[in-house]
């Protein structure tokens, strides 16, 4: 039972940093709760399973959290979110107008 605590901890907590840093601005509930997940996974493995899997769940939190973000940014999945429009028009500036009208 400790063992699957641990883990559903360690993924809630990944999948909420990834919401904060690439869905949701700011630094907010679901940044907070990301990192509460896995410092509680941690604490939860080091205190009911025992020193070792304390390490391992550490080193795994630290791991598929880069892992995560690695995979998220190589998808293209910010191409698809992100604005990407070209303006072509120009607009004429005033003194530019007025020094043709005084060549006139």
């Amino acid at each position: 039972m400790n063992t699957i605590l641990v883990v559903l901890l360690v993924l809630a907590g990944v999948a909420l940093l990834l919401a904060e840093m690439f869905l949701l601005p700011g630094f907010g509930i679901a940044g907070i709760s990301g990192f509460a997940c896995l410092i509680g996974s941690v604490v939860v493995a080091w205190m009911c399973i025992g020193k070792m899997a304390g390490y391992i769940t550490l080193a795994a939190c630290v791991l598929l959290s880069a892992l995560a973000v690695w995979g998220f940014l190589r998808s293209h999945t910010l191409d698809k979110m992100a604005l990407d429009t070209k303006i072509d028009g120009h607009v004429e500036l005033a003194n530019n107008k007025l020094k043709k009208e005084e060549n006139k």
